[in-house]
């Protein structure tokens, strides 16, 4: 299989960047250094908050903000973009239109691998921004493919952004406990048969085992297809 070049447009949080980029290190099958992929990775602190453009309804300075990256990834000849940040996907069409470039459809691969896993009217929970939750990215696609979306309620969800922005983005420790206890509420109590970690500071937490295994990480698919794409094979999850 042709080995081809992987863009990457980051930043969205730097950190989530950084492990979406060792993911893709330690995923990919390979031996030795040429066997790896060959990526672009920028990192686009600098961009407009994806949830705050969302609430407040002014996309267009994120888009903006964002154009000139894809001039640069262009230029550099890759194959395929993937964007490590879920929120940011309320942008998707918008995105698209500005490259010639596929982008890697994080929420859509999210949801296809869990119909293909669970079937039709599965209960999925979902852990994620604000941003992302009211935007209905997620509700719409899962709607596609008949599966019962649940949304946090509003306590819960407001520990969601605690760890998120209170965590992860302000550079502390998180306690994986805290996060552990939403993803058990949403399994033990409403029923969920998996739940969606649907944005990248989460991936950022490590979970134990039995945890995990109810999970279903965006940004571990993102991973998985950023590598098919570009010609190699993905190694099994450890």
């Amino acid at each position: 299989m042709e080995q081809k070049s992987l863009g990457v447009i980051g930043g969205m949080g730097p950190k989530a960047t950084s492990v979406f980029f060792d993911k893709v290190v330690d995923r990919t099958d390979a031996h030795k250094d040429q066997e790896h992929i060959n990526m672009i990775i920028l990192n686009h602190a600098t961009l407009p908050d994806r949830t705050n453009a969302i609430l407040t309804n002014t996309g267009d300075n994120f888009l903006q903000a964002i154009k000139r990256d894809f001039s640069i990834l262009e230029s550099a000849g890759v194959a395929n973009i993937a964007i490590p940040c879920n929120t940011s996907h309320y942008f998707y069409d918008e995105l698209q239109k500005m490259t010639s470039i596929p982008i890697i459809n994080m929420v859509e691969e999210t949801i296809k691998e869990i119909y293909e896993t669970y079937g039709e009217h599965t209960k999925v929970g979902i852990l994620a921004t604000n941003g992302t939750i009211r935007s209905g990215i997620y509700a719409k696609v899962s709607e596609k493919y008949n599966l019962n979306l649940y949304t946090p309620e509003a306590a819960l969800q407001e520990k969601v952004m605690d760890i998120i922005y209170n965590g992860v983005k302000s550079d502390l420790d998180v306690d994986p406990g805290k996060l552990e206890e939403l993803i058990k509420q949403l399994v033990e109590k409403e029923q969920c048969k998996c739940v969606i970690l649907a944005c990248t500071e989460l991936s950022c937490i490590k979970l134990s085992e039995e945890i995990a295994g109810y999970c279903i990480d965006a940004m571990n698919v993102l991973v998985e297809r950023s590598i098919v794409r570009s010609g190699k094979q993905v190694k099994p999850m450890k």
